[in-house]
């Protein structure tokens, strides 16, 4: 199919303009994701409705803990992506080094497989959403008019022009805030750190529902700087956006880094509070850090246990203690 978000030049050349990247594509080759192909000077999107992944998660797994908790979204993922993370956990679908796999999935067919699995929600996941923009677009669509919300889990390295169609129709975002560190960004993920930023600024300011992870890698992007940083910039945005603090685990190309001690999570999450944000959640660790308290009373409002919901007190997004109101998407 041909793809969107591109601008043709000389001698059949293209610029793609779906990501930061502006790869300039000469005939024959791909850009830096892998999956957007110049034919005779035209664009092509490989990967369209080639699903490579497709599974029923519960919304916490996204994760996403202030929309519509308890809920589970049907999610989706072509192969590719904009980044090559030497931590990525999903390597082996995300990395392209030559033919797209995957099968045919019309977007009909997604609504109505979301719909049959009694999902409130679409996620589109596993690998980076941004380089499957097409089918993202028409498959959130027509979930819209299907009454499902529209959910991205996202590096955020999208271009301004891409990212403000997605707001149309997407109705929140996990945007992966991996550093606060340019240098970390072009080490370890191959990517820049201000597009990110200010894609996390442009969701919020365009309506969207964020939610920001930061995997903590030790001796990588762990330190009480960097991690003040992070929270500061968050807070600085709003301080009801939740913050979810993750721990590592040894994966592709980092297997000689440690496991995130436990301690350093809960230290993170110190720095949020101290940084004035009002949700701060710890990751991949059963158990703990996981339930949302009223930033009011203290209350716990939400009680989980993994990406499960064992009680939701809240009233219409209120907390039943004190009456305050919790930011977040409610049923």
């Amino acid at each position: 199919m041909e793809a969107r978000f591109y601008v043709r030049l000389e001698g059949s050349r293209v610029k793609c303009t779906l990501c930061p990247h502006g790869c300039v594509i000469a005939p024959g080759k791909r850009g830096r994701c892998g999956v957007r192909e110049n034919r005779s000077g035209v664009l092509h999107s490989l990967s369209y409705r080639r699903v490579i992944a497709e599974h029923v998660d519960p919304i916490e797994k996204k994760p996403l803990y202030h929309f519509l908790p308890g809920s589970v979204s049907y999610s989706i993922a072509t192969m590719g992506c904009n980044f090559s993370c030497l931590h990525c956990q999903n390597w082996e679908i995300s990395q392209v080094r030559g033919e797209i796999e995957g099968y045919e999935l019309p977007p009909e067919e997604v609504v109505e497989r979301a719909l049959s699995s009694n999902c409130s929600s679409i996620s589109y996941t596993y690998t980076e959403p941004t380089v499957f923009a097409e089918y993202v677009l028409e498959c959130a669509e027509l979930a819209r008019e299907a009454g499902l919300k529209n959910v991205l889990v996202t590096n955020g390295f999208t271009s301004k022009e891409a990212l403000e169609e997605f707001a149309k129709v997407v109705d929140a975002a996990n945007v992966d805030l991996k550093s606060f560190s340019p240098e970390f960004y072009r080490r370890v993920c191959g990517g820049r750190l201000e597009p990110v930023l200010e894609s996390i600024r442009r969701y919020l300011k365009l309506g969207v529902w964020v939610e920001v992870t930061t995997l903590i890698i030790p001796g990588q992007n762990d330190s009480e700087r960097e991690l003040r940083g992070i929270a500061e910039f968050i807070a600085g945005l709003s301080r009801d956006v939740p913050w979810h603090v993750t721990r590592f685990h040894p994966e592709y190309r980092m297997l000689h880094v440690e496991a995130t001690p436990v301690s350093t999570l809960r230290r993170a999450r110190e720095i949020g509070r101290e940084a004035g944000l009002k949700h701060v959640y710890i990751g991949n660790v059963l158990g703990e850090g996981e339930d949302t308290l009223c930033p009011d009373c203290g209350r716990v409002v939400i009680r989980r246990y993994g990406f499960e919901v064992v009680s939701n007190l809240l009233s219409d997004g209120t907390c039943p203690a004190c009456g305050a109101r919790i930011a977040g998407v409610w049923h």
